[in-house]
């Protein structure tokens, strides 16, 4: 299912965040909304942006990127490679969910 396109500046900070994060320039190819549940309770819903990377990155020519609000009221940004298992927006936020819980049980 298809999102409302972020608006431009939230394109160009993600696109940022790709390239910091990973060494690869993005560029915007479509906003996918994606609603993620667990035991029939929504755990995550928004908009995925989907970036090409020119030049590709060793291992993908594509990245996922989000941002959502911390607990604290900053902002973080999420770029998730299109690596496997990872091979669509609802795949790089269930990976996500996942290395997030992995975080906070070590931490």
């Amino acid at each position: 299912m298809r999102a409302r396109p972020a608006p431009p500046a939230e394109v160009a900070r993600l696109a940022r965040a790709v390239l910091d994060l990973h060494g690869a320039r993005g560029k915007h190819r479509e906003s996918v909304h994606v609603r993620e549940t667990f035991n029939g309770a929504v755990v995550w819903e928004g908009g995925v942006e989907v970036f090409d990377l020119d030049p590709p990155h060793p291992l993908t020519s594509r990245a996922y990127a989000w941002a959502h609000e911390t607990d604290t009221g900053g902002r973080r940004f999420v770029v998730v490679l299109h690596v496997p298992p990872v091979i669509s927006p609802l795949a790089a936020v269930q990976a996500a969910i996942v290395a997030e819980l992995r975080n906070k049980r070590q931490a």
